[in-house]
């Protein structure tokens, strides 16, 4: 256990359900948790006891990206853990594969709407069409202008021209929309909406004050600092300031709501965790400034300053994202400044 994760509990300790089986957290919710092909393998996914338009049934919070085996774990999760009762919504937290992936296998399969923000169901579209920001040649350029050059990693990112694709095929047709402030009532508990900004478009959490319990998505996380990145759809993004002001939607929430998180185990220490994420964020933040004090620096210099780990390329283009947000919240804050060389590769400066 890190020295952060000793100012977090875990109530349900190091126990996890197994694939295609379900664990109680709470009254009417209930944790599942599907693989995933990359270093980070697993996502948690929520049952939550529902009645909706008089039926009495479930309401899936995120998917799991489409492949076989999610699939069939779902298929399981349907015949032994639903307890004869159907699905009646699917809610979506943000389009990244792993959560909306399977959203329209599970809304056909049960003849349900997705519930999801407008602009996260907006981006699926786009990016299950185009792989926008997640690979090809638009991606691969946007990389190279950031310093990454080396022509191997460059032609794997624009080989990647259907990576999104590959893990959303489709996105449901039609949608119900969810906004920040919204309550939603499920299982006879009010459940309000926390829209959160820099880590995707509109991330929708989900807060529960009866039952003190919050589906924090891919906003709070226990062991990793959620991914906070710059795409070439938006390439003078300042998403890190956006996270880290949505952070601070958490602090009015309870110190002992238990935190249900798409990755790692529910926690209690809301406000410890965001702390703990606003002084990792300053203390790259420091780094980053002080490597480009030195000499001009792009994002590429800053990957072995931002991750002391080997990277492989499905890391490396997060990374890359990742180093580009903290420079630019530093370059929107006034305390550096850029100019592309004569290569085309943008470098920062102190101001």
């Amino acid at each position: 256990m890190n020295l952060n994760e000793r100012e977090l509990q875990y109530p349900l300790g190091d126990a996890v359900p197994a694939l295609g089986s379900t664990m109680d957290v709470a009254p009417g919710v209930r944790w599942l948790r599907m693989g995933l092909p990359f270093a980070l393998d697993h996502i948690n996914l929520w049952l939550l006891r529902d009645q909706h338009d008089g039926i009495e049934g479930w309401t899936i919070v995120d998917c799991g990206i489409s492949n076989d085996a999610t699939r069939a774990a779902w298929e399981q999760v349907f015949a032994e853990h639903l307890d004869g009762m159907p699905v009646l919504r699917v809610i979506v937290t943000h389009m990244h594969p792993d959560h909306i992936g399977l959203a329209h296998w599970l809304t056909e399969r049960w003849q349900c709407r997705m519930w999801t923000s407008a602009t996260d169901f907006n981006a699926a579209r786009m990016a299950s069409q185009s792989t926008t920001g997640f690979g090809g040649e638009r991606s691969a350029a946007f990389f190279f202008s950031h310093g990454l050059t080396d022509p191997a990693a460059i032609a794997k990112v624009r080989g990647r021209s259907n990576y999104y694709a590959g893990m959303v095929p489709r996105v449901p047709d039609s949608y119900r929309r969810l906004m920040d402030g919204m309550t939603l009532p499920i299982g006879g508990h009010a459940w309000r909406c926390i829209a959160g900004y820099g880590h995707a478009p509109e991330h929708i959490a989900l807060h529960a004050p009866a039952l003190n319990v919050l589906i924090s998505g891919d906003m709070v996380l226990p062991r990793i600092s959620t991914n906070v990145s710059v795409y070439d759809l938006e390439p003078e993004s300042d998403p890190l300031a956006l996270f880290l002001t949505s952070l601070t939607r958490f602090d009015a929430l309870p110190a002992d709501t238990l935190v249900l998180p798409s990755h790692g185990k529910p926690f209690t220490g809301l406000h410890a965790r965001t702390r703990q994420l606003h002084q990792h964020h300053d203390e790259r933040l420091a780094d980053v400034m002080a490597a480009c004090a030195e000499q001009p620096r792009h994002a590429a210099d800053l990957l072995p300053v931002l991750f002391r780990r080997q990277l492989d390329l499905h890391q490396t283009t997060f990374a890359m994202g990742e180093s580009v947000a903290h420079l630019h919240a530093l370059w929107h804050a006034g305390k550096l400044v850029r100019r592309a060389d004569a290569d085309g590769v943008w470098r920062f400066s102190a101001a």
